[in-house]
């Protein structure tokens, strides 16, 4: 039996680059169009070039997986409806997601596209898998910040669901754990989940101050090149390469230097990191030795590129050799000459041409069939065997055999693109979930220490709900103030032990508590199966009716909308829905924690510095013995309690604490709820103002 082969699945920001992945021996490109690319500063691809971009792909074999993995907004879901019919008529072969009603949409209006999960989702769990299967995906980019072990389970799990994993497996690592990033957007109002990031951590932040020049945010590129034949073991589907934003030489390099390795040949190593890198390459993930995965991109690393780029330009300039065509000749009295070329597939077509002539001196021959059919030159195809049927002292010049040549190679091309391009048919268009009435039920406070419950006082009584950590539920529920049933468990935003997670879950459930925050597609799985009551976080990126119909109709009685939704902008939610109206945004989601990394524990002093002196708070998380993740927060607190407009379409607002103290706690609720004359904080902010 021949060992399967993963997919091998390259970037394409141009037409260029994606010529060089097809001619270099990709399996599949994936690719944005003109919106709704989280890589919106590619050169991209308009509808006639993406017509011309999935001829190029189908002809030659490979597969073309248009991205639309960002945020929508209501407004825009007509635009998408009309990329959706170009995606139809090209026979696009899947499609990547990361807006839940995004997915919706496409399930519904276009049933026969496969919808892949973007790593945008978060997806890092066995359960992820599973609310996957259940949401109708085909496939889940996992995240890319798991080890061997973790990614082993959730292969194992998508196996039994009948859902294939795609894995980076090299390119540009981001700080921030996938699609849980808002630090452009906070920082400059461009969005990454809009397809804008301006990477300012790739910037100077620093937690150590003789080192103001540290780049503590920045990681070497990811390589996987050595880990091939785990990850296939593993069943790891398809191997992706980043770089949608790389020069076409950088996508001739990886495609070439990973297919050479699945083929088991060796692969050009020095020209791999020659042509890009960051201080060289980091499998720290996946292997689980994290530490030296950071670093920048040196001047010595630019330097390195200028040499290999000529030799990999000529690596793309030829098609790909990617089939043997058989040709069958038939020359007959009074008859057109004809031509029947098949592949190994048995797909076949002929061409006519010219009455054969009678020969004045040496006829046409089998060998001069062949020699002329060898001349394939710049095509995909291969010469395999040529044979005839010929009537005697016949002649057909070689002008004309040429033609019939030319004339099959274009029959063919066109039979192997329509073979190759997915018959799609489009349904109704969706109509939106009826919404609900929001009425306006208070505020939810979400505490991050145990010590700031003994600071609520009389204010509990008077809160919507109170969101606890998980760890805290369990080890200090006896003094709590509020009731269990008004308690909203927190878990950790990344699980890396699930099975722990759900043992503490359940454990919580028989102490009483109900209900518990999603803040990624695993945690409505795993809460649903732990019987939980489910409520929508701020990692769930809600921004659009479609979204909250989905959430609504996977369980959850609530939702938050996300941030980055224009000030004040609510949607028509099926559910209640809420916004965060105090706290620290959100920046960054860790698996490397660079105050860890760059002072240690012992000198932590919960801020990172950027070159003008802006402070970013930092904190981790523990459920084990060392820190599990980190998180980044803005400097500057949202605060909107002398913005009653704020509250305009909800049915709560959110109070987060990070660091407050006691008495900073009751302060913000004596103005959110009293409207207490309280000064705000010393910097604060009014929101994300995005360019949308």
């Amino acid at each position: 039996m021949t060992p399967f082969l993963p997919e091998l699945l390259a970037p394409a920001g141009s037409m260029e680059a994606l010529t060089a992945a097809v001619r270099c021996g990709a399996d599949a490109v994936y690719l944005g169009g003109t919106q709704f690319s989280a890589r919106a500063h590619a050169e991209n691809f308009d509808p006639d070039s993406l017509r011309t971009a999935a001829k190029l792909c189908h002809g030659s074999g490979v597969r073309i997986y248009p991205a639309v993995n960002t945020l929508l907004f209501d407004r825009e879901f007509s635009a998408l409806d009309e990329m959706l019919c170009l995606l139809a008529e090209i026979g696009a072969d899947g499609i990547i997601v990361q807006d839940a009603g995004v997915a919706t949409y496409i399930r519904r209006r276009l049933p026969t596209l496969r919808l892949h999960a973007s790593t945008q989702m978060t997806i890092h769990t066995p359960a992820g898998i599973q609310y996957a299967a259940e949401a109708g995906f085909c496939r889940v980019v996992a995240a890319r910040e798991l080890s061997a072990a973790q990614l082993s389970a959730m292969c194992a799990e998508a196996a039994r669901c009948g859902l294939e994993v795609e894995m980076f497996v090299h390119g540009a690592h981001c700080m921030c754990v996938s699609g849980q990033c808002w630090m452009s957007a906070a920082m400059g109002g461009r969005s990454a989940n809009r397809g804008c990031c301006a990477q300012p951590c790739r910037l100077p932040f620093t937690a150590d101050a003789g080192k103001p020049d540290a780049c503590a945010l920045s990681l070497k590129d990811l390589c996987l090149l050595e880990h091939l034949d785990e990850l296939r073991e593993i069943g790891v589907h398809s191997l992706k390469i980043e770089g949608r934003m790389k020069r076409p030489e950088y996508v001739a390099a990886a495609v070439s230097a990973y297919r050479a390795a699945l083929d088991g040949r060796e692969p050009d190593r020095g020209a791999l990191r020659a042509v890009f890198s960051r201080s060289g390459f980091t499998d720290g993930y996946f292997t689980g030795r994290r530490a030296g995965m950071f670093g920048t991109r040196r001047r010595e690393d630019v330097i390195a590129a200028q040499d290999v780029l000529q030799p990999l330009r000529a690596l793309y300039q030829k098609p790909r050799k990617c089939a043997v065509l058989n040709a069958v000749y038939t020359l007959r009295h009074c008859a057109p000459s004809s031509l029947t070329v098949s592949d190994e597939t048995d797909l076949s077509v002929t061409v006519t041409g010219e009455i054969p002539q009678t020969a004045q001196n040496r006829p046409t021959d089998l060998e001069q069939l062949r020699r002329q059919f060898d001349r394939l030159g710049d095509t995909v195809y291969t010469a395999g065997t040529v044979t005839a049927a010929l009537d005697d002292a016949l002649m057909l010049p070689a002008s004309a055999l040429n033609a019939l040549r030319r004339d099959a190679v274009s029959a063919m091309d066109a039979a192997r693109i329509r073979l190759h391009s997915v018959q799609h048919r489009l349904s109704v268009i969706p109509e939106p979930v009826p919404p609900a009435e929001q009425v306006w039920r208070g505020f939810r406070l979400q505490i991050r220490r145990a010590e700031q419950l003994s600071a609520l006082g009389g204010f509990a009584g008077r809160l919507d709900a109170l969101l606890i950590p998980l760890k805290t539920a369990l080890t200090g529920y006896a003094e709590l103030p509020v009731p269990k049933e008004r308690c909203i468990l927190v878990p950790p935003r990344l699980v890396l032990d699930e099975p722990q997670i759900e043992k503490m879950l359940r454990a919580a459930k028989e102490l009483g508590f109900s209900a518990m925050l999603c803040q990624s597609a695993g945690d409505i799985a795993l809460g649903a199966r732990c019987g939980m009551r489910l409520s929508g976080g701020p990692g769930l990126h809600l921004t659009n009716r479609f979204a909250a119909a989905e959430y609504a109709a996977r369980g959850l009685e609530d939702v938050l909308l996300s941030p980055e939704l224009p000030p004040h902008k609510g949607i028509a939610s099926p559910v209640p829905a809420g916004a965060l109206l105090y706290g620290r945004l959100p920046l960054m989601l860790t698996r490397n924690c660079p105050v860890q990394a760059q002072v240690g524990c012992g000198n932590c002093r919960h801020m990172l510095t950027d070159r003008k002196g802006s402070a970013v708070y930092a904190d981790c998380t523990r459920y084990t013995d060392s820190p599990d993740y980190a998180e980044l927060f803005n400097a500057a607190v949202l605060w909107l309690a002398d913005q009653p407009a704020a509250r305009r379409g909800l049915s709560y607002g959110l109070l987060s604490m990070t660091d407050e103290s006691g008495v900073r706690v009751r302060e913000v609720l004596s103005a959110y709820l009293d409207g207490a004359e309280i000064p705000p904080p010393e910097k604060f902010t009014r929101g994300l103002r995005l360019r949308d």
